[in-house]
C-alpha cells in the first residue's frame, strides 16, 4: 500500500528537475530578448569587418593579401564587447522579474530563491559559453580562409576562457546591482557608469601618475605594459579586460618579462616642441600579470556574487 508520503515524493519533480527548468526559462527569456540578438548581430559584424576589411582595402587597391598565421590566436572580443554581452544577458536576468511581478509565480513553485538564483547562472554561462564558441569558430574559419594556414589553434580555448571570466565579472556585478535595486533601468545606468568610467579613468591615471600596480586591481584594462619577443614587441594590459590574450601570451612566451613605463612630458620654451621620455617603472613576470589578473576577476565575481545572492534571499516579495 502506498503511503501519503511516498506519493508526495513521487508526484515532487527531482531537484535535477527543477533546477533545469529553471535553466530552460532563463536561457529561453534571454536569447528571444531583442537586445540579445541585437548584441550578437553587432558582434558578427563587427567580427566580419575584422576578417575582412583590410583584404577588401588591399584588393581594392591592387595590393597583395599578406598572410598571418596568427589572426586567429592574436583576435580577442574587444572591452566593450564583452561587457555589452554581460548587459544583454544579464541586465533582466532579476531586476525584471521584480518590476513585471514574474517573480511570484517562479517562487511559488517548489523552488529555493538559491536554486533560482544557481539556475539562472547558469543559464548565463551556458549563454555566454555557446556564443563566444560560435565567434571563435567564425574566426577561426575566416581567417583560415583569408589568411591562410592558422598556427597555435589549440590555444583558442585559453582565449576563450579568459573572455568569458571577465565577462562574467560584468555578470555578477549586473546581478548584484539588479538584486539590490530591483530596477532595470538604475541597474543599466549604474554599471554603464561603473564601466565608462573606468574605461575613462585607467588611462588617464596610468599616463598621468604612471602605470601603478593598483590599477590591476580594479576591474578594466589595467596599466599597460610590453615585452619583447624575437620580431617585435608585444603589448598588454594588466587588468581584467585582458585575460584571454594574457593566458594565450604566456602560454607562448612563458619566461617572459613585461615592462611597464611611465611617461613624462617635459614642457619646453614658447615656440618649443614638448618632450616626450619614457622611463621604466617597475617589470613583472608575464606568469604573475596573467595569475593576479584572473585571481583579481575571482574574487570580484565571488564577492559579487554573493551579494546578489544575499540581496535575492533578503528580498520582499509583494504580490
Amino acid at each position: 500500500m502506498v503511503t501519503d508520503r511516498q506519493k508526495i515524493l513521487r508526484a515532487r519533480p527531482n531537484w535535477f528537475s527543477r533546477f533545469w527548468a529553471i535553466v530552460r526559462y532563463e536561457m529561453l527569456w534571454n536569447i528571444r530578448k531583442k537586445k540579445f540578438i541585437g548584441i550578437v548581430i553587432l558582434g558578427s559584424a563587427l567580427a566580419s569587418l575584422s576578417l575582412f576589411l583590410s583584404p577588401i582595402l588591399r584588393s581594392a587597391t591592387g595590393q597583395a593579401i599578406t598572410s598571418n598565421s596568427n589572426y586567429v590566436i592574436t583576435y580577442s572580443i574587444p572591452a566593450l564587447g564583452l561587457f555589452l554581452f554581460a548587459l544583454a544577458t544579464a541586465m533582466n536576468s532579476i531586476s525584471s522579474e521584480f518590476e513585471s511581478g514574474t517573480i511570484v509565480p517562479l517562487l511559488t513553485k517548489p523552488i529555493s530563491r538559491t536554486m533560482v538564483f544557481l539556475g539562472k547562472l547558469f543559464a548565463a554561462f551556458i549563454i555566454i559559453l555557446t556564443t563566444y564558441t560560435v565567434f571563435y569558430v567564425y574566426v577561426i574559419l575566416g581567417g583560415t580562409a583569408v589568411y591562410g594556414a592558422q598556427s597555435n589553434l589549440q590555444l583558442v580555448p585559453l582565449g576563450l576562457l579568459g573572455n568569458v571570466i571577465t565577462t562574467f565579472l560584468w555578470i555578477a556585478i549586473i546581478l548584484a546591482l539588479g538584486s539590490l535595486s530591483k530596477n532595470t533601468l538604475l541597474t543599466t545606468l549604474s554599471v554603464f557608469g561603473v564601466f565608462l568610467g573606468l574605461l575613462l579613468a585607467i588611462p588617464i591615471v596610468s599616463t598621468l601618475a604612471g602605470p601603478s600596480v593598483a590599477l590591476n586591481y580594479v576591474p578594466g584594462n589595467g596599466a599597460g605594459g610590453a615585452f619583447s619577443i624575437a620580431n617585435g614587441t608585444v603589448t598588454i594590459g594588466g587588468g581584467t579586460d585582458n585575460l584571454g590574450m594574457n593566458l594565450i601570451n604566456y602560454a607562448l612566451y612563458p619566461s617572459a618579462n613585461v615592462n611597464f613605463t611611465k611617461t613624462n612630458i617635459e614642457l619646453g620654451g614658447t615656440g618649443q616642441q614638448p618632450l616626450i621620455t619614457q622611463t621604466l617603472a617597475y617589470t613583472e613576470p608575464l606568469s604573475m600579470v596573467t595569475l593576479r589578473g584572473i585571481g583579481v576577476a575571482v574574487t570580484y565575481i565571488f564577492v559579487f556574487l554573493l551579494i546578489a545572492w544575499y540581496a535575492l534571499k533578503r528580498a520582499q516579495v509583494l504580490e
